[in-house]
């Protein structure tokens, strides 16, 4: 390309000439037909609907047609900045509370917001429990990951019922954890996806009480990091990466039968509450992937309040929609 280039270069005049070639320079380079560049992208949990895009994506061809081979890995219980901070995750998909780490140093930056309201994230109660709403939550022991954004979530609610932020007592654990010690009686809910949710409460393992979605319609739930190294030497790997990302969403709003299957096999979860759970979580993802400023000030908050910060950050410093796809 670059010979051709530079051989009718010469039968230009010469601002021109040096005008074309570097326009063609500065081009973003898309790998040759045949070759691929593979990217590390971690995920949050293994069944959540955050990892059905990727999926999605990978099994419809979006990411080879930008030349990228997607390695796809869970971190799940808030391991993301440690994996970010070993380098053995190019890209994340993480929720938005832990941009917190980013400020804390993880060598990475927010290239994207992904979804805006926790559409996909419910909480459930015991069905023997005479818990009718979040009013009745009060004192209550409710099973979620840490303080992170399962954990911020409860506490949000908690605040919204004045019962102050620790109103609702919280149990850490992983969501297989909580699902036993529900069983056992020895918590009285949890926080956990919708398709689970729905699939618990068809087999009468759990009451859905709250959608968090419901309550708290500035934020973003998932956000997509960058690490500095592949910024800084691969920056059009990138760019075709969220290009990718954005056409699934764009194929998954549309194609309803094929993000549906890919629920159904990611999710385990039946036909028809993979369904639901599409109308709901779907509307929720982006389409152009800019960051909404009162979710920022949600995530900024949620820091503070979650003890990991004791001010809230220069949010701007934490993100960047350089990368993002032109319209």
């Amino acid at each position: 390309m670059m010979q051709r280039v530079a051989c009718l270069a010469w039968s230009m005049p010469g601002r021109i000439a040096m005008a074309l070639v570097a326009a063609i320079a500065a081009l973003p380079a898309i790998p040759s037909e045949g070759l691929s560049e593979t990217l590390r992208v971690g995920r949050p949990s293994a069944r959540g609907f955050a990892g059905v895009p990727l999926v999605t994506g990978v099994k419809h061809g979006f990411f080879r047609a930008q030349g990228l081979d997607l390695e796809l890995a869970v971190f799940g219980g808030g391991r993301t900045a440690q994996a970010m901070t070993a380098g053995a995750v190019d890209v994340s998909v993480q929720s938005g509370t832990e941009m917190v780490f980013l400020a804390k140093g993880v060598p990475g930056k927010a290239v994207a917001a992904l979804a805006g309201p926790p559409n996909e994230l419910v909480l459930v109660v015991r069905p023997d429990l005479p818990i009718r709403s979040a009013a009745d939550l009060k004192g209550r022991s409710i099973g979620v990951t840490g303080p992170s954004l399962t954990g911020w979530l409860v506490s949000a609610l908690s605040r919204q019922q004045g019962f102050g932020p620790n109103g609702i007592k919280m149990d850490y654990a992983q969501p297989a954890s909580s699902w036993a010690l529900m069983k056992t009686k020895a918590i009285d809910g949890m926080v956990v996806d919708l398709g689970t949710a729905m699939q618990a409460e068809r087999n009468g393992d759990a009451r859905i009480l709250v959608n968090f979605g419901k309550i708290l319609e500035d934020f973003h739930v998932f956000v997509a990091v960058a690490h500095n190294d592949l910024i800084r030497t691969r920056p059009g790997a990138v760019r075709r990466f969220l290009a990718a990302w954005f056409e699934t969403v764009a194929f998954m709003r549309t194609n309803k039968a094929a993000t549906v299957a890919v629920q159904i096999e990611l999710q385990e979860i039946e036909p028809d509450i993979a369904n639901r759970t599409c109308d709901e979580v779907i509307p929720e993802f982006s389409l152009d992937g800019k960051f909404n400023p009162k979710a920022l000030a949600a995530l900024s908050r949620s820091f503070v309040e979650l003890e990991y910060l004791p001010r809230e950050p220069d949010m701007a410093a934490l993100y960047t929609e350089e990368f993002l796809p032109k319209r």
